[in-house]
């Protein structure tokens, strides 16, 4: 294994392990606005994983940077899913109420 594909795993893991204390100490109430204000963060992301992808140094790292684009983009469409869900929420009802 080469050292920087060591190196690259070991941020990987360590951003993993980061990432799950973060949205673990988040209350449940604030998930949803959570995930719908950082939507600018995978489209960071996939700007970057096309960078790697389109490089086409490896194999390696145009496979995994095709992943990255995909499971941004994953995220990406279901934080505006969410979001929208959400607006619609507060959205007033045609039907006025007595």
């Amino acid at each position: 294994m080469s050292q920087e594909l060591e190196l690259g795993l070991y941020v990987f893991v360590l951003a993993t392990f980061l990432g799950i204390e973060v949205i673990r100490r988040v209350s449940p109430l604030l998930h949803t606005p959570l995930m719908s204000l950082t939507n600018a963060i995978p489209a960071i992301t996939v700007v970057g994983s096309i960078l790697v992808a389109g490089e086409q140094r490896t194999t390696l790292s145009t496979v995994l940077g095709t992943l990255a684009v995909t499971c941004s983009m994953i995220n990406i469409v279901g934080g505006y899913l969410i979001t929208y869900r959400m607006l619609r929420m507060f959205k007033k009802s045609g039907k006025d109420k007595p």
